[in-house]
């Protein structure tokens, strides 16, 4: 529904956020928190109540793009989410740069949030095991991330600063409010013994633009430099949300292990006692594709619901905001 322009993005925002709040049931119309929801995990929104239920598709929504990845249902929803009737906005799916999009819209909802009045964003996504010390199903609270596209120069605050919002000179030394990463820990100990069967951990999320899954040489290279999960999507988010002003909570559900060993040389092999079936074995071992990706999101967004309505709770509750 038309292009974002820098030099306007903060009316833009403003004019998105007004469109919703007219829209918003009046229980709603000040939501505290903002929560996006990764791949397969937009399942997140059956732990809001029933009523009162406010849903709308992202092609309605004046700026919005569409996403259009599997997993990714395209849908701004609010509600009330846990036992202290917290008001939240969910995003059920998210916008990617790999999809065509420019880096303004993809972080475009973030300024509606602030907009809104929203003042914390927690931001969950899929994302491939680097760490070997990381299995399929562990949930990661990100502590700090590598930009690898932002620091090639594709960055989402690039061009006239939107003084409106935030500095020109971002700092990012303090993007992942530690505050809320130990609000995220305390959550996860409430779960109880059959939650935690799953592990929970801190680490470094590198962003990469995708589509491509990752080479082995890449993976290897992004351990190197101190990655424990890669993803192709959320930091963009976060350092808007951050130019904006929002408290930041990041969590990624660690839905596949990366290849980080180099494989065979064409010359380990007495190539005519191989065959190419045999062959084509040992070089899919181990091989990402997104249907697994959404497959074991959906196995672990039991306890991702769970942790991040605790989260919630637990934030109202020290804000003195539960409402009966």
């Amino acid at each position: 529904m038309g292009e974002i322009a820098p030099a306007n993005i903060y009316l833009k925002a403003n004019e998105t956020a007004q469109f919703l709040r007219e829209r918003l049931p009046e229980p709603l119309k000040s939501p505290r928190v903002a929560i996006v929801c990764g791949s397969g995990l937009g399942s997140l929104v059956q732990t809001l109540h029933p009523e009162p239920l406010f849903a709308i598709d992202y092609h309605s929504i004046p700026y919005f793009p569409i996403s259009t990845v599997a997993g990714h249902a395209g849908q701004l929803v609010a509600g009330f989410l846990g036992n202290t009737n917290t008001p939240c906005v969910l995003m059920v799916g998210r916008f990617h740069f790999y999809e065509g999009h420019s880096l303004e819209k993809v972080t475009f909802p973030a300024r509606v949030f602030k907009c809104l009045g929203i003042d914390t964003i927690i931001l969950t996504n899929a994302a491939g095991g680097l760490n070997p010390d990381y299995a399929v199903g562990d949930i990661v609270v990100i502590n700090d991330h590598l930009n690898l596209a932002g620091l090639a120069g594709v960055h989402p605050l690039r061009g006239p600063n939107a003084d409106e919002f935030g500095i020109r000179f971002l700092p990012l030394s303090d993007a992942y409010d530690l505050e809320l990463r130990r609000e995220a820990h305390r959550a996860w100990s409430q779960l109880g013994p059959d939650r935690r069967r799953r592990r929970i951990h801190e680490g470094v999320y590198a962003y990469v633009c995708g589509p491509t899954y990752e080479t082995r040489a890449e993976c290897r290279m992004l351990r190197r430099l101190g990655a424990d999960v890669v993803g192709m999507s959320t930091v963009p988010e976060i350092v808007v949300a951050r130019h904006c002003g929002l408290r930041v909570l990041a969590m990624s559900l660690v839905t596949n292990t990366a290849v980080l060993d180099p494989g065979p040389r064409g010359d380990d092999f007495h190539l005519d006692e191989t065959s190419s079936e045999e062959l084509h074995k040992v070089m899919e071992k181990g091989m990402a594709n997104h249907e697994e990706v959404i497959e074991a999101s959906h196995h672990a967004s039991l306890v991702m619901q769970e942790l991040v309505r605790h989260c919630v709770d637990d934030l109202s509750i020290k804000a003195g905001e539960v409402k009966g």
